[in-house]
């Protein structure tokens, strides 16, 4: 007789692979990340999906890490990736799109100027069909007059400056499918201005207006400096415009010498009228220095871009990865991208 009835052992309920990812790009946030961690765990939890928020950290000297680390201990679905340093916004969320597993990935700003109860609209048009769900910015509270009306002009320039379709008042907020992501990941280029990439890509898109909040806590991390290099990155990454302007402005400023030159010479042989004029001659000279210094400043700008890319360096260097055992994927494999180096 037989000990022990033969009755077979059900199978082990596999974990279901991760849905939705949330990436969040920061440096020194750590008075705003409770609050954001707090809102996105309601509106993720109502969703009902498997999720993953992973956080990069961009080289924060505030403790925001370790406060991560000590949410970490406590819950589930949380990955920290630590840059070596601060490589910029660009390299974080390309960062954090390399290490994300999700179907569907979301990038959003610690800041919470963009609302995380947003969230279930933006999955429910990827549901619909769309690729790339993009946030449309209605309205810009908590901003200047100079910062609005600076990026309304910005991205209605660089909109018809660019061959790809860059749709105006739209930021880093957006939703990508895993077909999306892993398009993006595919291009190879180190200077990376991610609104154009996102555009550049293609695929199916949706777009959904929404008012922007000011910040929730800290202040903001970009300076006029910061936004204006990053408008020349953008424009030089994605048209090579300037050169033509360039191109253009010096033949009009030849055809004026040639005809000042005309005129003059005619003036002289006709009426015998002396050549005078020296505050006329230095007004040219002037102006034919500036339109060269600009040409070979934009050159310039062009030869740095492609000097860098040949350098062939990483986008980021990661100096840890801290996450959770509901990861699709193990972080030895999540940690190689092909824009990182481990460290």
């Amino acid at each position: 007789m037989r000990p022990y009835l033969d009755i077979p052992t059900p199978p082990r309920a596999q974990p279901r692979p991760v849905q939705i990812s949330i990436i969040i790009p920061f440096l020194n946030e750590r008075e705003v990340l409770p609050l954001c961690h707090a809102r996105l765990r309601q509106v993720l939890d109502a969703l009902g999906e498997p999720w993953e928020i992973v956080f990069v950290d961009d080289g924060s000297q505030d403790g925001s890490a370790e406060y991560l680390a000590g949410l970490m201990a406590r819950e589930a679905g949380l990955k920290l990736v630590r840059l070596s340093r601060n490589f910029g916004k660009e390299a974080a969320m390309t960062a954090g799109l390399e290490h994300a597993s999700g179907a569907a990935v979301i990038l959003l700003d610690a800041d919470l100027q963009d609302p995380p109860e947003l969230i279930p609209d933006m999955v429910r048009a990827w549901r619909e069909g769309a690729d790339v769900v993009c946030m449309r910015r209605r309205s810009r509270a908590g901003e200047n007059w100079f910062k609005r009306a600076s990026a309304y002009a910005y991205y209605r320039l660089l909109s018809r400056l660019s061959r790809a379709a860059i749709p105006a008042d739209t930021g880093d907020f957006r939703l990508m499918s895993r077909r999306a992501v892993d398009a993006l990941l595919r291009l190879p280029e180190r200077c990376r201005y991610m609104k154009g990439l996102y555009a550049w890509i293609g695929m199916p898109t949706r777009v959904i207006d929404y008012d922007r909040a000011p910040r929730a806590a800290g202040a903001t991390k970009w300076n006029v400096f910061a936004l204006l290099r990053l408008a020349l990155e953008g424009i030089t990454s994605f048209s090579t415009a300037p050169l033509r302007w360039a191109t253009i402005a010096g033949m009009t400023a030849a055809l004026l010498g040639a005809l000042f030159g005309i005129i003059i010479i005619f003036k002289t042989l006709i009426y015998g009228h002396d050549v005078q004029g020296y505050p006329s001659l230095m007004a040219m000279i002037t102006f034919l220095s500036g339109i060269q210094l600009i040409t070979i400043g934009l050159l310039g700008e062009y030869m740095g871009k492609t000097y860098m890319e040949t350098k062939q360096r990483p986008v980021y260097l990661v100096r840890d990865v801290q996450g959770s055992a509901t990861m699709a994927m193990p972080l030895a494999e999540a940690a190689k991208g092909p824009h990182a180096v481990n460290c």
